[in-house]
């Protein structure tokens, strides 16, 4: 539910939204009564951290496997809100919501495909809750593809749709039985993981962020065997992905934040609705990016400069005076 407050109009560039909307908080000299004590934790999965080259660059050194990206909207934000706010960012790609609530988690690194992480295995992680104290003001968590198992199905459908020669709907036909399943095991630990982060920081607001749209509406738009796009995923079995699991997945996600007070959940689909993987002007990648390196559908640097602004204006609904 979204807490009562001053909703910004517009969204324009985040550090344009910084300013207009700390100013009235500033006297001549002074310094904003919240620098350098508002604490922001930062949970997720790999549409948080960022993994792929296309979403930046790692910038972690020793790296810890969880490829965190400097064009992330994590670290996106945190540039352009500067001293002002202190992130704190323990997303990690393939996070499960179990590994944001009570799980330590084996990070994975760019272990992909025919092209294991030459530094890997990688030490576990802690839970990322941990990094939840009693103090945070805000906590933003983007999870529940990975516990839906969303690799695991693209993979599958990227096999079936092979065999088919991109007819049909296989994918759909081998696993639909099974998504309602899926989807309420989601919901069931979306649930626990928000009450779990409202107990270890009582007094924090939490954003639930959404995913964006990867699959356009109209699936004309993707050709079968596109590298950058589906690659052998069929048309029919696009259109069940978009319909029956990934906008499904957001729904869940939405139903649980509404469920808790303390929560707001941040939509990125519709804003990033005509910015498809099959779109020209896409903010996320296909299998593989326009410079032919793997990406597994996940967001580049301007899907990612789209949440940071839909994600700043909530953080400043927070901080903002009534």
């Amino acid at each position: 539910m979204t807490r009562p407050g001053k909703r910004l109009a517009t969204m324009g560039s985040a550090a344009a939204l910084v300013a207009s909307a700390l100013a009235p908080l500033q006297l001549a000299g002074a310094t904003p009564a919240f620098a350098a004590s508002y604490e922001w934790v930062a949970l997720g999965d790999s549409y948080t951290a960022g993994v792929i080259p296309a979403a930046g660059d790692t910038f972690e050194y020793p790296r810890d496997g969880c490829e965190r990206t400097d064009r992330s909207y994590p670290q996106a934000i945190d540039r352009d809100f500067g001293s002002l706010i202190e992130l704190t960012n323990v997303s990690c790609g393939a996070a499960t919501i179990e590994d944001i609530t009570s799980s330590w988690q084996r990070p994975v690194g760019r272990d992909l495909p025919g092209s294991p992480d030459p530094e890997s295995p990688f030490p576990f992680v802690p839970p990322q809750s941990d990094a939840v104290k009693s103090g945070t003001d805000v906590i933003t968590v983007g999870a529940g593809g990975n516990t839906l198992g969303f690799a695991d199905i693209l993979f599958k459908c990227l096999q079936l749709g092979g065999s088919s020669g991109g007819a049909g709907t296989p994918c759909k036909d081998e696993l639909a039985a099974g998504m309602p399943g899926r989807l309420a095991k989601v919901s069931t630990e979306y649930g626990q993981m928000l009450a779990k982060l409202h107990e270890r920081a009582a007094n924090a607001k939490i954003l639930a962020v959404g995913y964006p749209t990867l699959i356009p509406q109209d699936t004309s738009k993707c050709s079968y065997n596109n590298q950058h796009q589906f690659l052998s995923i069929t048309r029919g079995d696009l259109d069940w992905l978009r319909k029956d699991v990934l906008e499904p997945l957001n729904k869940a996600i939405e139903k649980s934040a509404d469920a808790h007070s303390s929560t707001t959940f941040i939509d990125l689909y519709e804003s990033s609705r005509n910015h498809s993987v099959c779109d020209t002007g896409k903010w996320a990648e296909g299998i593989f990016d326009s410079d032919n390196r793997m990406a597994l559908v996940h967001p580049n640097a301007r899907g990612h400069r789209n949440a940071a602004d839909h994600v700043t204006s909530a953080i400043l609904n927070t901080i903002a005076p009534n």
